[in-house]
């Protein structure tokens, strides 16, 4: 034994400990490789501080190295036990240093992707991602280099989505549960700043984004039906996810609605005049830093969940953070020229949407929120209030003949057929009418607002699902004959997310496929 080993020998537990836990945190990122020369010195030293054994040694390096704090909000404290953090650290570099080798994000002929490891592969990174503070976008970035996998997966000819074999078929690119994860990690990497402006890569981007953002009839935006205000289930079995040694039910987010986000994001900037007065929605690389940055995906992690439930929840359930769409919005929205889109609809391949046109327009939101609450008094008894129906999906899930009154803080909303209007009141006013009861619980939110676009102006009211957070705005211009058209979509982020999704025209019925275009709307700032 040498002289070194045997002065370690004498060494108290905790002071060695330190001492290996300094060496394996020389680096933020990557394995803690440099612990391995410390514990080949000796036997002894070996057995003190093996990862195997010092369970309490693990757990200082995974909170060194990866966020823990939106997973102990969201699972629990029963997450952050040695145990379990000891085996999730282990986890985490397997697939690490999986995604560093890009050993899954290409199709090595005659072998076929290996869909199960790429599906913990993928929901491993996207719900590193929901509960990023930081620490773990640095490990999926700088040593795991996520951003180049996701580019060969997405855009390769041999990438293991098949997006690009398919489409160079002209099939539609796979709906799929890997797909729509590695949608959403390519939208939550995007850096639209760090990509050449070059024919080439716009083109790459546009093969595979344009369709999947504008088939509306291919590519959902939400699992259950759009037109059920209170779905009885979601449409898509749950994937059951080994997460910090526990295993969750989850259901994962739609394809089409980070692929709206990152087609607007990288083609909206590169045409015609868009450049200049839209610069795309706001990136989740562009929000402000924070100690919280995991506090931004809170619904959409609940969203996740919700969706697994059956039947499904009728609550505001942690989906919708409620008072999140007051205030200013900007955006666009974009159409095809009806005779392309009517090809579409009639079966037409991807090829007819490629080299079609596609407009985009500004416009400008200012929307008030209100919430229809049922208190519960110190008795214990609730007030008894009747919630509003479910009515029309092609006018925002509003009953036919409804009449709706804003007054300051306050709508008055009189439905058919009952004797006493509802009243709906904003976030700071229903504060101040909850003292002296417990917390209010929100039975129904809708919202109203006006607008501006270059085809006029217009008014917009709406509601939102309660389970899922799902958006419906009904856009009604005030003069001419441009009509009503429903929006429809999510919010993507909390305080610097964006609203985005799809509208359609009013005049199909809900069940037929309509005349649909993208849009995107960012809080302004």
């Amino acid at each position: 034994m040498s002289t070194q080993a045997i002065a370690f020998d004498w060494l108290p537990q905790e002071v060695m400990e330190n001492i290996a836990f300094f060496a394996a945190t020389t680096t933020d990122v990557g394995p803690p490789s440099d612990l391995l020369p410390l514990l080949l010195s000796c036997r002894s030293i070996y057995r003190a501080l093996s990862l195997d054994t010092n369970l309490h040694l693990c757990a200082r390096i995974f909170k060194y190295k990866f966020d823990l704090s939106a997973a102990v909000r969201r699972l629990g404290q029963q997450v952050a036990t040695p145990d379990v953090l000891s085996k999730e650290l282990r986890k985490r570099f397997v697939y690490l240093k999986r995604i560093r080798a890009r050993t899954d994000s290409q199709i090595c002929a005659p072998d076929t992707p290996n869909w199960p490891i790429i599906s913990e592969l993928l929901w491993l990174a996207y719900l590193m991602m929901l509960e990023n503070d930081g620490k773990n976008v640095k490990q999926l970035r700088e040593y795991a280099g996520m951003e180049q996998w996701l580019m060969e997966y997405w855009f390769n000819d041999e990438g293991a989505s098949l997006a690009s074999k398919t489409l160079s078929e002209d099939e539609w690119p796979l709906d799929s549960e890997h797909n729509s994860l590695a949608m959403w990690l390519f939208w939550l990497f995007l850096r639209p700043d760090r990509f050449q402006r070059t024919e080439r890569n716009y083109r790459t981007f546009v093969t595979v984004l344009k369709p999947t953002a504008l088939a509306a009839n291919k590519y959902n935006i939400c699992h259950t039906p759009w037109e059920d205000f209170v779905p009885k289930s979601c449409l898509l079995e749950p994937t059951c996810v080994n997460h910090y040694s526990n295993s969750y039910q989850l259901t994962p987010p739609t394809m089409a609605v980070p692929a709206i986000l990152s087609y607007l994001s990288l083609v909206g900037p590169l045409v015609g005049l868009t450049r200049v007065v839209f610069k795309g929605p706001h990136t989740p690389n562009s929000f402000p830093s924070s100690l919280n940055q995991s506090l931004e995906w809170e619904a959409d992690w609940q969203r996740c969940m919700n969706l697994a439930e059956n039947p499904l929840t009728s609550q505001f359930s942690g989906a919708y953070k409620v008072g999140s769409l007051q205030g200013v919005w900007e955006g666009v929205f974009t159409y095809t020229e009806f005779t392309t889109y009517a090809a579409l609809l009639s079966g037409r391949s991807p090829s007819v949407l490629h080299n079609c046109m596609v407009a985009q327009h500004r416009q400008t939101w200012k929307l008030r929120e209100y919430h229809l609450t049922v208190s519960t008094g110190a008795d214990g008894i609730t007030d008894g209030t009747k919630s509003l129906s479910s009515g029309d999906p092609l006018k925002a899930f509003f009953p036919s003949g409804i009449r709706i009154h804003e007054h300051a803080g306050i709508v008055e909303v009189l439905e058919p057929g009952k004797m006493a209007p509802l009243f709906y009141r904003q976030p700071s006013a229903c504060s101040a009418e909850a003292e002296g009861f417990k917390c209010p619980e929100i039975q129904d939110i809708i919202v109203v607002g006006e607008g501006h676009s270059a085809w006029g102006q217009f008014n917009v009211f709406g509601r939102i699902r309660p389970y899922d957070g799902f958006v419906s705005l009904l856009k009604e211009y005030v003069e001419g004959d441009r009509g009503q058209w429903l929006y429809r979509g999510y919010l993507v982020g909390s305080i610097n997310g964006s609203l985005t999704g799809r509208w359609r025209d009013t005049l199909s019925l809900p069940g037929a496929n309509g005349y649909e275009g993208c849009f995107v709307m960012s809080r302004r700032r």
